[in-house]
């Protein structure tokens, strides 16, 4: 290698990693040399290279005339990888082990769920939560603890009942959903249409569902990464106006969730102001299964062939004038680098039916553990730590529009980072992230740190929780610890919401996770840019090379 230039010697990957050790050590640091980060990094080092170099300028090829081609600029090299120092690495390992011998999640999530309970927008239990935050995030030595006030909707659940009439009578499991307004004091009679889907109701001659109760039947999927439930939640939040577009009298939807008891699952929906506003219920599972069993006897080869299938529905919901809440907040500040901020958050409120345990007292619990957990740690994070608990996710993410105009442009140009817990206790089964392309390496360190407790690594596209919506938009860069959601819609939203569904040794794992992660990105060197979406690559061909 001695003929080859010193600057070029720089390039040449390195046959060990910098530290004698292990594949499976966290500690060790590998130059990226190979893959997309390798072809940037030997980007970045060719690109400081120079053509009057004189090892170079001595070989024939150097001395040929060049063609006359026009060139087409490079695109500029990519920043090169940000990597977490020994030292800082030693503090992550240092939480994770820390954080593993911890309970304070779980003690945490008890004393809301036991204290407060339901903490439903509006409610004097959504204002008790705010007030239990208050007192547990000073207590616990968090600094600059303060509430921001959140307008919120107040809605009033009231009674439900849904009954077959005919052709076999029968009394289901109900709810209303969110939102929904009541019908007559003496119920709304109908008969029902039964399609899977929104696209199956639009697809249906013109005037079938007028005067009619349209029945979603469309069963949603159990997945590991909850992406069943957004191909599912459609016919709960767009399904009523839709139906009442088309002259539809009600809705009645099989529940948004993957139980098979007969408990009936809420949630919001959202009304088109050009759609006539019409009542809303969910059915149990299982219920749904017994109304599509009713459906089927009526048709030709049924023993109830030629009968419709009529229901009785009945809501007592109505909506009340807007009610204050607060969005609570408290920091754990840094050292040189304590006006930069890393948020993680979750939401105080909850739906009124259940405790809000997993949904989302243990994001709650978890957010407020994992920061105390990144913040104890030595050496001490740079960046402030900061808990965000959001007002009204349920019913309108109220809290989560809130935040960012509250703190105005220069508040959100101080947060690095932001990450957010709310699908239940997990555990943590895979990290991703939305960040800048130079710090996904740093990603791939954290995961080298968490992957014993069988976390897999995710990729950078990640859009994080509901409530750092508006931040994501505006370019924070995103971190996602995703939480296990195979059986969280089994409860998600329901009566079952309740403490005895938790799993500690899940929820200690999941608190470790992110405990680690905010520390690592705490600690790491800066400064942090925006997240802007990768650029396609160019379609101007390049100057042949020459010969």
């Amino acid at each position: 290698m001695s003929s080859v230039p010193a600057r070029l010697r720089r390039c040449a990957p390195r046959s060990k990693p910098f530290k004698s050790a292990s594949a499976e050590d966290p500690m060790t640091i590998h130059l990226p040399v190979r893959g997309r980060l390798g072809l940037a990094f030997a980007a970045a080092c060719i690109a400081s290279l120079s053509l009057s170099d004189t090892t170079f300028a001595q070989t024939p090829a150097a001395q040929t005339a060049a063609p006359s081609t026009t060139a087409v600029p490079a695109p500029p090299a990519p920043p090169p990888p940000v990597l977490l120092s020994r030292e800082a690495l030693a503090g992550a390992i240092g939480v994770r082990e820390q954080a593993l011998k911890s309970d304070e999640s779980y003690q945490l999530l008890e004393s809301l769920t036991t204290e407060v309970g339901q903490r439903f927008a509006g409610t004097a239990g959504d204002k008790a939560g705010v007030e239990w935050a208050v007192k547990t995030l000073r207590d616990l030595g968090f600094t600059n603890v303060h509430t921001q006030e959140v307008i919120v909707p107040r809605w009033i659940r009231g009674e439900a009942s849904f009954d077959v009439l005919a052709p076999y009578p029968m009394s289901m499991v109900t709810t209303a959903i969110g939102g929904s307004i009541g019908t007559p004091d003496e119920g709304l009679d109908a008969p029902i249409v039964m399609v899977q889907d929104i696209a199956a109701l639009q697809a249906l001659p013109e005037g079938t569902a007028r005067g009619k109760i349209v029945f979603f039947n469309g069963r949603m999927e159990r997945t590991r990464d909850g992406s069943g439930y957004g191909k599912a939640v459609r016919a709960r939040t767009e399904g009523p106006s839709i139906a009442g577009s088309l002259g539809a009298v009600g809705v009645v939807i099989r529940s948004v969730g993957t139980s098979k008891n007969r408990i009936a699952h809420t949630g919001t929906l959202s009304y088109n102001v050009s759609s006539p506003r019409i009542p809303a219920v969910s059915i149990s599972n299982p219920d749904a299964d017994l109304l599509e069993r009713q459906v089927a006897q009526t048709r030709p080869e049924g023993k109830a062939a030629g009968q419709a299938v009529k229901v009785r529905m009945r809501v007592t919901a109505r909506d009340l004038p807007q009610v204050r809440s607060a969005n609570v907040i408290g920091d754990l500040p840094g050292t040189d680098l304590a006006n930069e901020i890393v948020l993680i958050g979750g939401h105080l409120d909850s739906w009124d039916t259940g405790h809000g345990v997993q949904d989302d007292g243990a994001g709650v619990a978890i957010a407020i553990a994992a920061a105390r957990l990144a913040a104890s740690a030595n050496p001490k994070p740079r960046r402030t730590i900061r808990v965000v608990l959001f007002a009204n996710e349920e019913f309108g993410l109220s809290g989560a529009g809130r935040y960012p105009v509250a703190i105005g442009d220069e508040g959100v140009a101080n947060h690095a980072f932001a990450m957010e817990a709310d699908l239940g206790d997990g555990p943590v089964w895979k990290l991703s992230a939305r960040v800048p392309q130079q710090y996904w390496p740093t990603i791939e360190q954290v995961h080298r740190v968490v992957r014993s407790l069988e976390v897999e690594l995710g990729d950078n596209t990640s859009n994080g929780g509901a409530d750092l919506g508006p931040l994501r938009r505006l370019g924070v860069p995103i971190l996602s610890p995703q939480l296990d959601a195979t059986t969280y819609f089994d409860i998600h939203h329901t009566v079952n919401d309740t403490l005895d569904q938790v799993d500690p040794a899940h929820l200690r794992q999941s608190t470790t996770v992110f405990a680690v992660t905010a520390y690592a990105v705490a600690i790491v060197d800066g400064p942090v840019p925006r997240y802007e979406e990768p650029q396609a690559a160019p379609t101007t061909p390049r100057a042949p090379p020459e010969r």
